[in-house]
């Protein structure tokens, strides 16, 4: 029987339904605004802020990271910084709105757009970035030319990331060549099964049927790494269920701590019961767990699951729901396996306890692909993943989404500024880059039974379209000392531990 969403979901945060105005798109064509970006890639300059693609139909706002332009934060000013950087993603969010509400209007005229939303956000992103040149400056030598993180541009959802003379020199492949269904038939032609037009998706941003593939169109392109001797061969699974008692909130302790609605879409939580926005270390290691090993109280999240059907959920005038344009019936995962596993090289080491790491790019739509790391298939055709593009699977057949994380760390820092460099991933090699250890690698696997046919989405920023490439997952290791130790041992000794 086909797992459906729970309504009336009792956990889902009250204060979710607070500041944040609704965002309404009205019934016209797919049109965005995007001010968001993601961690880690950072462009050199800012990007131009005059109303680009004229004859073609504006769908986003794309503004540069500003957390990639900055120089290493103060232990001292990151709390500061983290609250600005969340403000400017909520600036983001709400020239969003305004553009879209008005979107055919600036489509006819720049001018108006330009006035009315690139103009005063501008000024907006100028100020919280003076501030945090400020909170910076207190502690060490404040940032120069924080400003020309300040601009953005409209452009059109070509397909393409940002737009030609826009490159601020990151990989902006987009798997192309994945497009086409056996037959010739494209993936719009198919009856989406909920009533609805996939090229509008229930809130007007998407997604696209043009964001879909014939899972068996894919070539087969999975390749397991060759493990030399030495290698650690083992694995350590740990079962912290499917988040049936459905634990949501809009929050991202790790990226806007202390911000509520600082993800602005709904994440769904398995392990860890005390996670959100304003959770410290010390409330995590005091916290329930849905882990089986009271050991594990680790925090497991990413963004939940829709059905684009027509059918409202409890979050629909809440903020990370409705609100911030995630609509539809939230689908509880039909089986979440959260698998850790060694270094093709050699020996792991233990993960120190609040470890976080974040993989994928949650602005991968407007950042580009360097940190995206979306990987979606169909059971049965796991040897076929697509980066970019939300599978079609057959019948029988179900949706699979796989998260590999970071599996190298610096032995120092359990975060990092921009939530990443204090991580990494294996060099082709197999081997971390030079100052960083292996340590186990999370594998997080999440299979949906949803009906056949592009009638489905992941929770995005309204501004990243519900693009499949910004799908991404978070991690925070509560696991006490003893239970690591186990996972380390089992691991490097080759043997299979649940």
């Amino acid at each position: 029987m086909r797992r459906t969403s729970r309504k009336k979901r009792s956990t889902l945060a009250n204060r979710a339904i607070a500041a944040s105005a609704a965002l309404i798109l009205g019934g016209g064509g797919l049109v965005a605004v995007n001010v968001h970006a993601s961690a880690e890639e950072g462009p050199s300059g800012s990007p131009p802020t005059r109303t680009q693609n004229a004859g073609r139909q504006l769908s986003t706002i794309d503004c540069p990271e500003a957390v990639n332009g900055l120089p290493e934060v103060p232990d001292q000013a990151r709390g500061e910084v983290d609250r600005e950087l969340a403000a400017m993603d909520t600036q983001i969010t709400d020239a969003y709105r305004q553009f879209a509400d008005r979107k055919e209007q600036m489509v006819r005229d720049p001018g108006l757009a330009e006035n009315t939303v690139l103009g005063p956000l501008r000024g907006k992103r100028a100020a919280s970035l003076d501030r945090i040149g400020i909170a910076i400056g207190r502690v060490a030598e404040r940032p120069q030319g924080l400003e020309s993180l300040a601009g953005c541009s409209l452009r059109a959802d070509d397909g393409q990331g940002r737009d030609q003379g826009e490159d601020q020199g990151e990989d902006q492949g987009r798997n192309a060549g994945q497009g086409q269904v056996p037959g010739g038939q494209d993936p719009g032609d198919q009856d989406p099964g909920q009533g609805e037009d996939p090229g509008r998706g229930l809130g007007g941003n998407g997604p696209e049927a043009a964001d879909f593939v014939d899972i068996r169109s894919v070539q087969p392109s999975v390749d397991r790494p060759r493990k030399r001797r030495g290698a650690s061969r083992g694995s350590f699974t740990t079962d912290c269920g499917r988040n049936e008692n459905g634990k949501f909130n809009p929050d991202n302790v790790i990226v806007a701590p202390g911000v509520s609605n600082g993800a602005h879409h709904m994440h769904d939580y398995v392990g860890n019961q005390a996670n959100d926005a304003f959770a410290s270390d010390d409330d995590l290691a005091d916290g329930a767990t849905t882990c089986r090993k009271q050991g594990d109280r680790s925090t497991y999240y990413w963004p939940v699951l829709r059905l684009q059907n027509g059918q409202d959920e409890d979050d629909v005038d809440a903020d990370g729901g409705g609100r911030d344009q995630n609509t539809g019936e939230i689908q509880t995962p039909s089986q979440v396996t959260l698998k850790f596993v060694g270094s093709p090289v050699g020996r792991v080491t233990a993960m120190p306890r609040f470890l976080r790491i974040i993989t994928g790019d949650a602005k991968a739509f407007t950042n580009g692909d360097a940190n995206a790391n979306a990987s979606w298939s169909c059971t049965g055709f796991e040897d076929r993943q697509s980066k970019d593009k939300y599978p079609i699977c057959p019948e029988g057949s179900q949706v699979v989404r796989t998260f590999a994380f970071q599996n190298c760390w610096d032995g120092q820092n359990t975060d990092s500024a921009n939530h990443r460099t204090h991580v990494a991933f294996a060099q082709d090699d197999g081997r971390c880059p030079s100052g960083f250890r292996a340590v186990p690698q999370l594998v997080q696997r999440i299979v949906y039974d949803v009906p056949p046919g592009p009638g489905f989405a992941v929770d995005s920023f309204p501004e990243q379209l519900h693009k499949p490439i910004t799908d991404h997952g978070d991690f925070i290791n509560v696991f006490d000392e003893r239970l690591m130790r186990n996972m380390v041992r089992c691991i490097n000794d080759g043997r299979r531990c649940r």
